[in-house]
């Protein structure tokens, strides 16, 4: 990690709330509130190693211009990032931290399985069950039953 990087993420709580954040400082503050402070310093000291200039990109403008946006909650657009990483099918790493993130952020286990059920009509069985299987591995490692009591 950068001493950009840590300097930014130990300014975060601080600052990200503020009308003068900068949007660095708002994108690592969405980052962190969906992933944690050690994953969001791991991902973005990680890019940091590869191109800093596409950490810095994708923490302004993925995060802080598009996540921060209004219009859907930071819990519907994971939601919808589980609905496009299923479909797109090859990106369980990823699917894996999205479904992560949305129980986080308040999605129960069941939304997650229903949307992924509901998905089995769109894109197909075999994606439903890939991604199905990314979220029993979630689940399993965080010890959550997703099915209901009352449908056991």
């Amino acid at each position: 990690m950068t001493a950009q990087t840590t300097a930014a993420a130990t300014a975060v709580s601080e600052t990200a709330t503020t009308p003068e954040a900068t949007r660095y400082e708002r994108g690592i503050a969405l980052l962190e509130k969906a992933y944690g402070v050690d994953a969001t310093a791991q991902t973005v000291g990680y890019l940091d190693t590869l191109s800093p200039d596409y950490s810095r990109y994708l923490v302004e403008a993925g995060f802080a211009d598009v996540y921060g946006r209004e219009a859907i909650d930071q819990r519907g657009r994971e939601v919808i990032n589980i609905i496009a990483m299923s479909a797109l099918g090859g990106l369980e790493g990823q699917l894996q931290r999205h479904i992560e993130a949305a129980l986080v952020l308040g999605t129960t286990p069941t939304e997650i399985v229903e949307t992924l059920f509901h998905l089995s009509l769109i894109i197909g069985h075999p994606r439903a069950n890939a991604a199905l299987a990314v979220a029993r591995t979630v689940f399993d490692a965080l010890g959550i039953d997703p099915v209901p009591a009352e449908a056991a």
